[in-house]
């Protein structure tokens, strides 16, 4: 008996089964490429393979992952602040395609108002729509930690602390942060102004630890008043430049100003710039990050650069490895993956030596 379209609704594996004449045992073994499709003869396979096509079969994606408890679809969590491009999460959500594109993944974006109030919903996400999830820049609280569930594989970047059982990838940002500030000490700066990130990040700590110890190398005295918080935004950095230079003398401006994003650096070039004073010529101006905003400001950027790309390429090989393994035994244990920061020198800091 031939199928009969009846409205909109899809062909079915036993549509499939009644036009080629076989059961729809026989015509699931086929097309889902089962062990057991090796028994069916040529004649019967190519039966089934064009009742499909004049059918326009098309297998049920959610009744295969539940067979293969597989939904080819990975996860990613992020805090996406609105008002402005966050070009630290495009840089890394780019690795991320790119390499679940190589992996044959899906990939579903989970956006976040803030990582605290909202970690319950890390919950919903992993109801069965996603194999695992990368959670790009976590800060979640320790309760928050101890609720993930343990049914979903996780890989965190540039985490707020340890996850147990959870793997991890950051850079050596204290020493991306050191080697910035020496290299600005080197071209005859000395009084320096720090940008920080939000306070009670690690991240934002790592920073202002490099600065100050390339300062105290140096025998650079480092007073509290050079480091103000700048948050991670251009409009934070340039909101903390325009504060910083109303209430300082114009004798006692930096030689330099080393920020903790290039998106800060952004925000602080722009404040300089509305109170005439001029980059590198005056003051000069060093971010963190490397991302597409250093390479398109006027003076371009000079940077340390994170490999943010490569970072996301490798949590999704880190993240499929760990959901092929998911059947095993937890590590009790975090493994980390590190990478090394480096220099990338345009022109914004100017020679005063």
């Amino acid at each position: 008996m031939a199928f009969k379209k009846n409205g909109n609704r899809a062909a079915t594996l036993a549509d499939v089964g009644r036009e080629a004449g076989v059961s729809a045992m026989a015509a699931s073994a086929v097309l889902n490429g089962a062990k057991t499709s090796t028994r069916i003869s040529m004649v019967t396979r190519d039966r089934i393979l064009a009742a499909a096509k004049k059918l326009r079969y098309r297998a049920n994606v959610a009744a295969r992952a539940l067979a293969y408890r597989r939904m080819n679809t990975i996860g990613v969590a992020a805090v996406i602040e609105g008002g402005e491009l966050n070009q630290y999460f495009l840089n890394v959500f780019n690795g991320i395609l790119e390499g679940a594109r190589e992996r044959s993944q899906n990939t579903t974006v989970f956006t976040l108002q803030n990582w605290i109030e909202d970690s319950q919903r890390l919950l919903g996400f992993c109801d069965g729509r996603i194999d695992g999830m990368i959670l790009v820049c976590p800060n979640l609280a320790s309760q928050s930690v101890e609720n993930l569930p343990s049914h979903t594989p996780f890989v965190a970047i540039h985490p707020n602390q340890v996850i147990k059982g959870v793997a991890f990838l950051e850079s050596d940002e204290e020493e991306g942060a050191f080697a910035m500030v020496q290299h600005l000490i080197e071209k005859g700066h000395r009084r320096i102004l720090h940008l920080s990130g939000g306070r009670g990040l690690i991240s934002t700590a790592r920073r202002i630890k490099g600065y100050q110890n390339a300062l105290k190398k140096a025998q650079i005295a480092a007073p509290e008043n050079m480091i103000i918080e700048a948050g991670f935004s251009i409009a934070r950095g340039k909101e903390a430049m325009a504060r910083f230079l109303q209430n300082v003398d114009a004798k006692a401006l930096p030689d330099a100003v080393f920020c903790a994003s290039d998106s800060i650096a952004v925000g602080a070039m722009e404040a300089l710039a509305e109170k005439g004073i001029h980059v590198p010529e005056d003051i000069s101006v060093a971010g963190f990050d490397d991302t597409l905003l250093a390479r398109t400001t006027r003076p371009q950027l000079s940077t340390v650069r994170q490999p943010l790309r490569k970072m996301g390429y490798d949590a999704v090989d880190t993240l499929i490895r760990a959901i092929e393994n998911r059947d095993n035994e937890p590590s009790p244990t975090s493994e980390r993956k590190g990478y090394v920061t480096e220099l990338v020198f345009r022109a914004s800091i100017a020679n005063r030596n």
